[in-house]
């Protein structure tokens, strides 16, 4: 595991050179481009309606409300829920 982890480092120290980032910024992108990747998948099963949004902001590690800012950014149709809404249906 440890000659695995050597050769990304390598890998890691390299591309940073190359591309005059440090290794902290490359990582950075990595992160990034991994959580888009998970992001998308998970989009196109919420699309098809096979996950619901607590199972994906579970998997993803991230609040129903930033997942929503996905999809309104992405602009994605999702339901709206009001808070003031679901109070006045209780109170009758």
């Amino acid at each position: 595991m440890t000659n695995n982890l050597s050769k990304v480092k390598s890998e890691i120290e390299e591309y940073a050179s190359e591309s005059n980032l440090t290794e902290l910024q490359v990582l950075e992108k990595l992160k990034d481009f991994y959580f888009n990747k998970k992001v998308t998948e998970n989009l196109r099963l919420y699309k098809k309606g096979k996950k619901k949004v607590s199972e994906i902001t579970r998997d993803l590690k991230i609040s129903p409300r930033k997942f929503y800012a996905i999809l309104e950014k992405k602009k994605i149709e999702h339901t709206k829920y009001s808070k003031a809404e679901n109070i006045e249906e209780q109170n009758e």
